[in-house]
């Protein structure tokens, strides 16, 4: 399977876990509590068949700071949060060393 697609999913997986752990209300409620689980464990796991193919910096860069934008955005919409100038900025910045690393630099696998 392609690693982008992996990396993607491995993601949404981590995004899934993570708003789970909002939701679960200090492991005091099983539902989301077993969302925490299962969100992780299925990151940790696609991101090890990632890191088959692609360099570490890269996979744990790139999942690392989209998942940090992708839980900021959830935060927004889900529950409400706001984002200020320098979060805004801050969010920008992220997806431009995104950009960087997986486009511009030489430690992508294109």
């Amino acid at each position: 399977m392609n690693p982008y697609a992996l990396l993607g999913a491995a993601i949404v997986s981590e995004l899934l876990g993570t708003t789970s752990l909002k939701l679960s209300d200090g492991f005091s409620q099983p539902i989301p509590s077993l969302g925490v689980v299962v969100g992780y464990g299925a990151a940790f796991y696609l991101v090890s068949l990632t890191l088959e193919d692609l360099p570490i910096g890269l996979v744990y860069g790139t999942w690392a700071a989209l998942g940090v934008v992708g839980i900021a955005a959830i935060g927004v919409v889900v529950f409400g949060e706001q984002v200020d100038l320098a979060g805004a900025v801050g969010i920008v910045l992220i997806v431009a060393g995104v950009y960087c690393l997986n486009v511009v630099s030489g430690m992508s696998a294109h």
